[in-house]
């Protein structure tokens, strides 16, 4: 399967050289390693601890749980009770709301997942915005198959990982209470109405 990250979200590579040709399921497989070796490259604005980095811009409410390793990029918002673990990258400007839960994804810049959502192992393009409720599944609980797999072009591919949520493409907008279910790929642009299931296979 040729699927680039870039052509769903732009300027990936520019952040993440080394994987701008890897197939974005395997990304979450590698992003604490990837992570790691990112905070100990950035600049001084950033005061590092334990493996979580916060930009002196970023602001942090109260009661946030942040799990090694983590950056968190200038301007962004994380809201109070919200819990981050797993290897968790957010852009610039991003915004995880209260009670929210990002577990081993990258979420580019100016997006939002602002109320009482879930992320799990996913790629999240800049300019996405989750409304409340809205769930990115990572896991086939209700399958006896645990495989995932993905649609691209009416080809089905196996991944041959049990752990992979979603590519979401720039500028797309989840509904409230929308559920994407694991291997999904969004273009960009993409609008997932409230309470859609997107269902791929």
């Amino acid at each position: 399967m040729h699927l680039v990250i870039d052509d769903y979200v732009a300027g990936f590579s520019r952040i993440f050289a080394a994987q701008k040709d890897t197939l974005p399921w395997l990304v979450p497989q590698i992003l604490p390693d990837i992570l790691d070796e990112m905070i100990t490259e950035l600049e001084k604005s950033y005061t590092v601890t334990d493996g979580i980095a916060i930009h002196h811009s970023a602001t942090v409410e109260k009661g946030v749980v942040l799990k090694a390793p983590v950056i968190v990029s200038e301007n962004c918002f994380i809201g109070a009770h919200a819990y981050l673990r797993g290897g968790v990258f957010l852009g610039k400007g991003t915004t995880v709301g209260t009670g929210c839960e990002v577990k081993t994804s990258i979420i580019m810049q100016n997006s939002a997942v602002a109320h009482f959502n879930f992320v799990g192992d996913s790629i999240i393009g800049s300019n996405v915005n989750f409304e409340a409720g809205a769930v990115v599944a990572n896991h086939f609980n209700e399958r006896n198959d645990k495989q995932i797999r993905v649609v691209l072009n009416g080809d089905i591919t196996d991944t041959n990982v049990i752990k992979f949520g979603a590519l979401v493409g720039d500028n797309c907008k989840i509904g409230a209470n929308a559920v994407l279910s694991p291997g999904t790929i969004l273009a960009k642009d993409t609008i997932v109405k409230r309470l859609e299931l997107v269902e791929q296979l």
